[in-house]
């Protein structure tokens, strides 16, 4: 009888493992972080807050940050994607204070809309939780 439970368990072990798959961490999408880096976002911005030596506030607020601001808002990936094409008011910022930049720039010679709201997608998509 105990080498059947053993089987058994064996088999629902090995059949979890194939049914499955291993959640990838999405702030290791090399794709993303390339095309985040060729379209110039990383000058601003970075995936986790980032510590600088003299004490600065970043440029642009790190995309976890924005991930867990804009976790669950309605039509946040149109919102931003409209942001990172045409820029930010700086009158209007919900970031003053915690970032160096007054406003975020229009971008829509850096990066095609499509790009941009693929790049939201990700940033949206990153575990705040």
């Amino acid at each position: 009888m105990h080498i059947v439970h053993t089987a058994l368990a064996a088999g629902l072990v090995s059949l979890s493992l194939i049914s499955t798959p291993a959640l990838a961490d999405p702030a290791k999408d090399t794709a993303m972080l390339k095309l985040a880096a060729s379209s110039g976002c990383t000058v601003c911005h970075s995936v986790e807050p980032a510590a600088k030596a003299d004490g600065s506030v970043p440029v642009g607020p790190p995309w976890r940050d924005v991930a867990s601001r804009y976790y669950g808002v309605k039509d946040a990936q149109t919102t931003l994607t409209q942001i990172v094409m045409h820029g930010s008011s700086p009158y209007s910022s919900h970031w003053k204070g915690k970032v160096g930049g007054l406003a975020m720039p229009p971008n829509e010679v850096a990066i095609s809309e499509a790009d941009a709201k693929k790049l939201v997608g990700w940033i949206l998509s990153l575990d705040v939780r």
